[in-house]
């Protein structure tokens, strides 16, 4: 599956139709299991409850990379959901670089190494469609990364 990264638009979300739930949380080291708690509520009670594991590992890696790699004082979370997909957005106040996927690593070659850089890659494997879109036109004031897990049957 090839990572999609969305062009900068007018808002700062991909356009979806469907009941929007929305978070804020300090960004702080608790804030990926209240995020993915948020998560995995909102799936259940919505009827969606195939997609509670993924969509915990996916936020975590999404929530816990705005957490490692920004300062931004407060991440802002929101789920959209329709009876074919669930999308979660994920904005963070630090335009940044935007993340993409690192190579493939082999199983085995790089024993001890370092265990970072392979969460995107779970997203990659897990979402129907994902990416990062900055936010503010020609000067980025934040930026979101976002992934959609299609429901299954769909």
């Amino acid at each position: 599956m090839t990572p999609v990264t969305a062009p900068p638009s007018p808002a700062p979300y991909l356009p979806q139709r469907g009941e929007r739930y929305r978070l804020v949380v300090p960004n702080a080291p608790t804030a990926p299991k209240i995020v993915r708690d948020f998560v995995a509520t909102v799936l259940w009670a919505t009827g969606h409850p195939r997609l509670v594991d993924d969509a915990r590992l996916c936020v975590s890696e999404v929530v816990s990379n705005a957490y490692c790699h920004t300062d931004s004082p407060q991440v802002r979370v929101e789920v959209t959901v329709n009876h074919r997909q669930v999308t979660v957005y994920v904005t963070d106040d630090e335009p940044g670089l935007l993340p993409v996927p690192p190579p493939p690593r082999t199983p085995g070659s790089d024993a001890g190494a370092d265990e970072g850089g392979r969460g995107l890659l779970l997203v990659d494997g897990l979402a129907a469609r994902w990416g990062t879109t900055a936010c503010g036109a020609r000067s980025p004031r934040s930026k979101t990364g976002w992934f959609t897990l299609a429901a299954p049957g769909r």
